[in-house]
């Protein structure tokens, strides 16, 4: 070994002291702050490069390290998160669409806990959902809070719908295929409003399009739709039914029923300006 070498690693076995450190009766230094060494010897009969100890970490710079990788960890995992929900959903809006955020009103809320906590399952038994039910009874927010807490775990969801697909089929310098191909690349491809969309022969087109490279990818779907299961069941024409189909075999059909949720906020906020302007 070279001088050189040699010395470079014998610098780095020295610890160097503080002003309030201390030799203990053991003959290492210790921390003058948590009286802990921060040194060790080697075994017994052991040396190297005829030292007989090498430097420890003390308690309270053990301490520091440890919080420090945890609030870089922590930063890596926020601004990960971060990206993820720029990125996956269309609308800035849905980012608060979380269980934490949830006010209740839900009766079918614990059905999209479960999805989140059997994830694994979900996503390699390809099994998604299909939301159907009234307008304003909650179907987003449930499949907004899926998106949220899988997110949260760092896995990629995308939420959108086919006017922004179809907006961006016209508009995008990117082939359909490539297009189409990064996304149905999400672990989870959730499609808010379905049946929205206008019925022209393009766009029915490139909606199964869509579905059907969702299908062939094996990853699950979870679609929010106002359509009726019986509509989705008994098709208008050929052209639906291949799309209806494609859905009903990919997502569990989950019904929503109740008041519309955004009535009955509308009308809590005229009773609140009544009250203020009394």
């Amino acid at each position: 070994m070279s001088n050189v070498l040699e010395n470079a690693i014998l610098n780095m076995m020295d610890t160097v002291p503080e002003p309030e450190d201390y030799k203990g009766e053991d003959g290492l230094l210790y921390c003058g702050k948590c009286h802990t060494p921060k040194e060790a010897y080697f075994a017994e009969g052991k040396n190297f490069l005829g030292r007989d100890r090498h430097p420890s970490e003390c308690d309270c710079r053990r301490a520091e390290r440890e919080k420090q990788e945890k609030e870089e960890t922590e930063k890596k995992h926020s601004d990960e998160v971060d990206r993820l929900k720029r990125n996956g959903f269309t609308d800035p809006a849905m980012r608060h669409w979380t269980f934490g955020n949830d006010n209740g009103n839900c009766s079918q809320i614990e059905k999209a806990h479960f999805y989140v906590e059997h994830w694994e399952t979900m996503r390699s038994e390809n099994i998604g959902y299909l939301l159907w039910g009234n307008v304003g009874t909650g179907k987003s927010y449930f499949a907004g809070c899926i998106a949220n807490a899988l997110m949260e775990q760092e896995i990629p969801v995308c939420m959108t719908n086919f006017a922004v697909i179809l907006n961006d089929l016209f508009t995008s310098a990117e082939g359909r295929n490539e297009y189409i191909t990064r996304l149905c690349a999400y672990p989870l491809l959730i499609l808010d409003d379905f049946g929205m969309e206008r019925g022209t022969e393009y766009g029915l087109e490139q909606v199964y399009n869509v579905v059907d490279s969702r299908y062939r990818s094996n990853k699950p779907l979870i679609v929010t739709t106002n359509l009726t299961l019986e509509h989705l069941q008994h098709p208008e024409d050929t052209a639906h039914a291949r799309i209806y189909d494609r859905l009903l075999e990919m997502c569990v059909p989950v019904r929503f029923t109740g008041g519309n949720f955004r009535k009955v906020t509308a009308q809590q906020k005229m009773e609140r300006l009544k009250k203020l302007m009394e």
